[in-house]
């Protein structure tokens, strides 16, 4: 795929309007660093620069809400030593930006399954929620000891517990009611979910809000992903008829 944009596509992707919520699954940093005969842990490293690149983009092109998929409930299978680390990248990365973040209006919000955790991890999240909780400007979501499926039992779990005791009527259990109970139940689903990395699969990612949401997938590993392939991303995205299942005349 080009990556340069020409004045003509840059003049076309301002005219549209740029989605709402954007989700990434930022795929490829252990492939990053091997390619260039680095630990794996390095990659990694270099992922985080990438987020907080990706977040500032969001921010200067007036998107809502990014949602990103940083750790799976399935991670934590991961040999010993990379999971370590990365608990520590996560504990550093906040020391060293939360309050850049914060300044500049974005929101950090944890989905994932918040049971099970250690305390410690438990409160970096919690500190960094209480920090930034009355920002505005952008909702970042990120999925930390996340699972698709893991997301939508824990929901249908709290709905049978709540019409057990009599709170929720078994005929009141609609889509929209379920998507209230998901972890973004408070937000819009995503309009365009990108893929770094170049594979074509979910990996147990948002399953239920991406029903309708665009798929852009682009080979570039996530440690190399810049703003002008966000760019690109968006431009894909304006040129999109989101029809939702039905017939546009």
């Amino acid at each position: 795929m080009l990556k340069a944009i020409d004045e003509h596509q840059e003049q076309a992707l301002q005219q549209d309007k740029v989605p709402q919520h954007v989700a990434i699954t930022m795929d490829g940093n252990g492939r990053w660093a091997q390619k260039r005969g680095l630990p794996r842990y390095m990659g990694h490293s270099e992922g985080v620069k990438a987020l907080i690149s990706a977040v500032k983009f969001c921010v200067k092109k007036g998107i809502s809400i990014l949602t990103v998929f940083a750790f799976s409930t399935e991670n934590w299978y991961r040999p010993k030593g990379e999971v370590n680390y990365l608990m520590g990248l996560m504990k550093r990365t906040f020391e060293k930006h939360i309050e850049e973040l914060s300044s500049q209006g974005v929101r950090v919000v944890w989905i994932g399954d918040r049971n099970g955790l250690s305390k410690d991890i438990t409160n970096i999240w919690l500190n960094a929620e209480e920090l930034t909780k009355n920002n505005n400007r952008l909702i970042l979501n990120i999925a930390f000891n996340y699972g698709g499926r893991n997301e939508i039992t824990n929901a249908t779990r709290r709905i049978v517990d709540e019409v057990l005791t009599g709170k929720i009527n078994p005929e009141e259990i609609t889509e929209e009611l379920l998507s209230r109970y998901m972890y973004t139940g408070k937000y819009v689903d995503p309009d365009l979910i990108i893929r770094t990395g170049g594979e074509y699969r979910l990996s147990n990612f948002l399953l239920w809000q991406a029903a309708y949401a665009e798929w852009h997938i682009t080979d570039t590993l996530w440690p190399d992903f810049s703003d002008e392939d966000f760019e690109i991303a968006l431009l894909s995205f304006s040129r999109r008829q989101r029809r939702f299942g039905r017939v546009v005349e």
